[in-house]
């Protein structure tokens, strides 16, 4: 009976466990949703190009808080959403993601920035979805940064396979969205879908659908 017990006990904490991991995934789609709006709403010279390159765009990453602090050596990283849009059915099921990295210099304080990448082709997207995807740094991959004093930028990079655009707060003034590094989160698809799945498998559509993520949808729609 004691051993039923103890497997039982266990049985729930891994339950309750599963529920908590649940709730961060649903968080960060919702947080990604607001983001969305965000971008909607924004006066940004640059957040009118990016939601019309979000309309034709083949998928979106959206990394709702991205934050970057330190003195003399700063780190960034942050949890994001990669969301695929398919040609008869429109956007798909997000796969999870984090995107981090490091730089070097002279900085004080913390900056919180939502960070959206646009990317337009299947060869962007292929190269996202890989274990690990340095952003500007793979061969082939053309990258432009959309947003206030990167006109000049985007016009010189018209056929670009990825747009950034980041929404910025705190000290630093902006954000570099080259040199991110890009990986998967498979266990948090694995949690937020039930079942074995990277999220590179939901990204390239294996059938899987969670009805937390509508509202992300639905924001995307509404660009």
């Amino acid at each position: 009976m004691f051993r039923s017990w103890v497997l039982g006990a266990a049985l729930a904490l891994g339950l309750v466990a599963n529920a908590y991991a649940a709730s961060d995934q649903q968080q960060l789609v919702d947080a990604a949703a607001l983001t969305v709006e965000h971008l909607q709403s924004s006066q940004d010279p640059g957040a009118g190009k990016a939601r019309e390159y979000i309309r034709r765009a083949r998928a979106v990453l959206i990394v709702p808080q991205l934050v970057k602090g330190g003195f003399f050596v700063g780190a960034q990283g942050g949890n994001g959403v990669l969301v695929p849009r398919y040609d008869k059915t429109g956007w798909g099921n997000p796969g999870f993601y984090t995107m981090g990295a490091a730089s070097f210099g002279l900085q004080i304080g913390v900056e919180v920035s939502e960070i959206v990448l646009i990317i337009m082709d299947d060869k962007a997207l292929r190269a996202v979805t890989r274990n690990q995807f340095k952003v500007g740094a793979e061969a082939g991959i053309a990258v432009a940064t959309l947003g206030a004093g990167a006109e000049a930028n985007t016009t010189s990079n018209a056929g670009a396979d990825i747009y950034g655009f980041a929404i910025s707060k705190g000290l630093f003034g902006g954000i570099a969205v080259e040199g991110g590094v890009i990986h998967p989160r498979d266990g948090w698809a694995s949690a937020y879908y039930g079942g074995k799945h990277t999220s590179s498998s939901v990204v390239h559509r294996d059938g899987v659908e969670n009805p937390g993520a509508d509202g992300l949808r639905k924001a995307l729609n509404a660009l």
